[in-house]
């Protein structure tokens, strides 16, 4: 009679807002499909160290908090991914600019704080960092942007959805490098061998993504790009 959904609080997935209110998009996401399954939803933030042995315990039915699938693959049963948060390259639309191995040499900016400097910062990227000309950090992306247009930087390190939403405003100006710098996806963690509640889930999912319910629930969230970074149903 319920689903038990184990989370953090990650905004803008699951947290409490400024009128006390426990939201965010995940929440309204699983609360929408319990709806749909004749369930009630019930949030049960855990220690996020512990998330695997919660689900082995079965204290939890599933993790659903902005929840990377990448590189778990063989410790959970997942949902399809329905976020795509990877990290990719933005350059000038008129830029010779193709793949990161074009970087070398070349004036790349990106947030300060970001995931995407996280994914720069990694180890295996280090080669590549040090072909750049520089690594420019930035307080926001707007003014990373601005940057790369009036030719200050070559190119940008950014979440695809910001860079989506960028590309959607501004496509004669920008455009994407087709090989991301790093890939991430978001999907619903279970159990391992859970299949069964998986498949449950995912078809109402999937039914919510043709319909249209997925798209209108990640629309209260575009001040997050939450809206360009769908995957489920693309």
């Amino acid at each position: 009679g319920k689903l038990v959904i184990g989370y953090t609080v990650y905004e803008p997935m699951n947290y409490t807002d400024a009128d006390g209110n426990f939201t965010g998009f995940d929440t309204e996401l699983a609360t929408a499909v319990c709806e749909k399954l004749g369930v009630e939803p019930e949030f049960v933030e855990i220690n996020w160290d512990s998330k695997i042995m919660e689900l082995q315990a079965q204290t939890i039915d599933c993790i659903w908090n902005g929840f990377t699938m990448t590189g778990r693959e063989d410790e959970y049963t997942f949902s399809k991914p329905y976020v795509d948060n990877s990290i990719v390259y933005v350059v000038r639309a008129d830029s010779d600019i193709q793949t990161e191995a074009d970087l070398a040499g070349k004036h790349v900016i990106t947030q300060a704080g970001s995931s995407a400097l996280s994914a720069l910062q990694d180890e295996s990227k280090a080669d590549v960092v040090n072909s750049f000309a520089s690594l420019d950090e930035i307080a926001d992306y707007n003014t990373a942007f601005m940057n790369l247009e009036a030719g200050t930087n070559d190119a940008i390190a950014v979440d695809i959805g910001v860079a989506q939403y960028q590309l959607t405003t501004k496509a004669d100006k920008f455009r994407m490098l087709e090989e991301p710098l790093s890939t991430e996806q978001y999907a619903i963690g279970f159990k391992k061998g859970n299949e069964e509640l998986r498949d449950q889930v995912q078809a109402t999912l999937d039914e919510m993504a043709e319909d249209g319910t997925l798209a209108e629930i990640a629309a209260k969230y575009k001040d997050y790009n939450l809206d360009q970074m769908l995957c489920l149903g693309k």
